[in-house]
């Protein structure tokens, strides 16, 4: 394990900007002995829901019960960062797809509580068959682990004895198609600065489907780092997970507390990398994410097609980090 860095030292090292770095320590096995402890665990994916022939989207699926299997972790719950599912979604909350590339995909035998879920660009796409409609009521309706309860909402984790508060935030300004009105996007900034006034967990971590900065082809987004970047800074945001991008990265911004988190591997076509400019990790590689918390540290690993790690990184909340 590397040693852990104040934000400054670890920018300023020439590792963080390296080409080498950028391209992860290579792949390999994570052993339960390595886990260990009594921590909290997530599993995180974005940008997955590409039908139930996608051979990518199944491996990314198989990698992760064999991740699981590896390294005997219990996950108690799921964050999928949207674009859940792409292109026509006839029958609403009865559609197929459902089961096919949801409940069976990432089984109770995966993760046997709630899969905390947000809206992407794809899932604004289908109307007038209201797909995002079907994506809000599906849970209750159901009785489902799938977890939508508004466009924007709150949760901590796990619910007793919280060790991590998640805002989760629709991140659709600009989609070519369909987006959030004017007033969405005001009532979003009003909450969102209530909520972030109110007390949280030790750990406060923000999720959206669009990434705030990107080394991926979509680049950084302006409306997004007006609105929300000065918020993360002033609350001391720990992290923002995001998929949108479809590859996997890690970014660290010099100016900014916040760790920039894409994971966006989980089954749609990849994209190439625009840059490794900033530190310290971007792949175009299918994969998902496993977050590992308690309350003096998160470590995030990346894990691909073939349930290896293929990046990770260690956070503690005085803000010092390590690639591990």
């Amino acid at each position: 394990m590397a040693s852990s860095l104040t934000r400054r030292d670890f920018l300023r090292r020439s590792f963080a900007f390296s080409a080498a770095v950028a391209l992860g320590a290579g792949q390999r096995g994570v052993s339960a002995q390595e886990i260990g402890g009594d921590d909290q665990h997530l599993l995180m994916l974005g940008d997955w829901g590409y039908g139930r022939n996608s051979a990518s989207q199944r491996s990314v699926a198989e990698a992760m019960k064999g991740y699981v299997q590896a390294t005997k972790i219990r996950p108690a719950g799921m964050a999928l960062l949207g674009d859940n599912f792409y292109g026509a979604f006839k029958g609403g909350v009865d559609c197929p797809r459902w089961q096919n590339e949801f409940e069976e995909m990432y089984p109770r035998s995966l993760v046997d509580g709630p899969c905390w879920a947000m809206l992407g660009n794809h899932d604004y796409d289908d109307e007038p068959v209201d797909k995002l409609k079907a994506e809000l009521a599906y849970g209750p309706a159901k009785n489902s682990r799938w977890t939508m309860p508004a466009k924007w909402y709150r949760f901590d984790f796990p619910a007793v004895n919280p060790v991590a508060t998640f805002i989760v935030l629709d991140s659709n300004y600009h989609n070519s198609r369909v987006s959030l009105t004017d007033e969405e996007k005001a009532a979003q900034m009003q909450w969102l600065n209530a909520e972030l006034e109110k007390p949280h967990a030790p750990w406060l971590l923000m999720m959206g489907h669009h990434p705030l900065y990107s080394n991926g082809p979509h680049g950084d987004d302006a409306a997004l780092i007006k609105d929300w970047a000065p918020l993360f800074k002033k609350h001391g945001a720990h992290f923002y997970f995001c998929g949108h991008d479809h590859d996997m990265q890690h970014l660290e911004l010099e100016d900014h507390p916040t760790s920039f988190i894409v994971s966006g591997g989980g089954g749609a076509k990849l994209y190439p990398v625009k840059t490794n400019k900033r530190g310290t990790f971007v792949q175009e590689i299918y994969g998902f994410s496993h977050l590992q918390l308690s309350k003096e540290r998160i470590i995030v690993r990346h894990v691909g097609p073939d349930a290896k790690q293929i990046h990770a990184m260690q956070k503690t909340l005085d803000g010092k980090i390590a690639i591990l």
